[in-house]
């Protein structure tokens, strides 16, 4: 499985953005697919996860409300919707998938910059 995130910039605060992560390879509707982001000097961090086949999703709190994840099956595309950013939005975002029957992302796409300023 390969994943290539794209999409990220340079916005201002109140302002919105989406990513995009393109997939590619043998993936099965049992498959999780997910958002995470790394801000400057820490650790990385989940934001959004949505299942494959049925389109499920979680959010982590600190974007409930303003960020939106969907995927398009026919384009093997997943996006993330994201609106009233902030700058601590400020990172570097990257798509993840896992199988259903593991909770351990095993492919990860590049990162892609997401910087909002005040």
């Amino acid at each position: 499985v390969q994943l290539q995130a794209s999409g990220g910039g340079l916005v201002q605060a109140g302002g919105s953005l989406s990513l995009s992560c393109a997939v590619s390879g043998h993936i099965t509707s049992t498959y999780v697919m997910a958002w995470f982001r790394q801000a400057p000097g820490k650790g990385r961090n989940f934001v959004a996860s949505i299942t494959w086949s049925g389109g499920r999703t979680y959010y982590a709190d600190s974007v409930k409300g303003r960020f939106t994840v969907l995927r398009d099956n026919a384009k093997n595309t997943v996006y993330l919707q994201m609106n009233s950013l902030r700058p601590e939005d400020t990172a570097v975002y990257s798509c993840a998938a896992r199988a259903s029957s593991t909770m351990v992302y095993h492919y990860w796409g590049q990162g892609t910059q997401v910087t909002v300023s005040s």
